[in-house]
This record gives structure tokens, C-alpha cells and sequence, in this order.
């Protein structure tokens, strides 16, 4: 029936004006003292410099990786340690398994200079 998305209709359009309203309120409201200190841009609380299509090392981009592949790896410990009691000594020879994989595989990127800055 067309009339049970009345409510949600209602809905969406109170949450818009509440949306709008903060969004423009404030430009009305608020203080103007522009300076040249806010004018500036400012990238993770560094002042930019330079052209922002300057080249990047790859090196940002491979700790980037082995970052994330690593992080994504030790979530795996998670269900592991929940169902650590019900798996026994099986769980615990596999984590131990994926555990040295771990390792090796650290001191593998390592040792070929993965985190080398030159």
C-alpha cells in the first residue's frame, strides 16, 4: 500500500531539512575574519608545497600493502582465539602453522629490503 511509505517519507524529508539547516545555519551565523594563516592549505597538518602531481616513492605504496596485508592477516586470529577452547590441540597446531607462516614471511620482506628507505 502506497500509504505505509508515508512515514518513511516523513522521515526523509525532516532528516533533509535537519541536514540542510545545519549546513547552512552556521554559514549565516558564524564569525567572518578571514586571514591569510586560514586561507592556506593545509594536507594532514602539513603545509602543502610543491605541485601535488609530484611523483611519490614507491616505497609509500609498499609499506602501504604490507601494512594492510598484514593487518588483514593477524584478524584472522580473532575466530581463533573465540573458538580456541572447541578446537583443541588441532586449532592450536593450525595457528601455530599460520603463525610461523607469519613470521617467515615478515623476515622474507625484510631481508629482501621491502622497508629500506633510500
Amino acid at each position: 500500500m502506497p500509504s505505509d511509505y508515508v512515514p518513511i517519507l516523513i522521515y526523509l524529508l525532516v532528516a533533509t531539512f535537519i541536514a540542510a539547516f545545519a549546513l547552512v545555519l552556521p554559514h549565516y551565523l558564524g564569525p567572518r575574519r578571514p586571514n591569510p594563516a586560514k586561507s592556506d592549505t593545509i594536507e594532514s597538518g602539513k603545509l602543502s608545497y610543491g605541485d601535488a602531481r609530484r611523483r611519490v616513492p614507491v616505497q609509500y605504496y609498499i609499506v602501504a600493502m604490507v601494512f594492510i596485508l598484514f593487518d588483514i592477516e593477524v584478524l584472522f586470529f580473532y575466530p581463533w582465539a573465540v573458538l580456541f577452547w572447541d578446537l583443541k590441540w588441532y586449532g592450536l597446531v593450525q595457528i601455530a602453522i599460520f603463525a610461523f607462516l607469519l613470521v617467515e614471511s615478515y623476515i622474507y620482506i625484510w631481508k629482501k629490503g621491502a622497508f629500506k628507505w633510500k
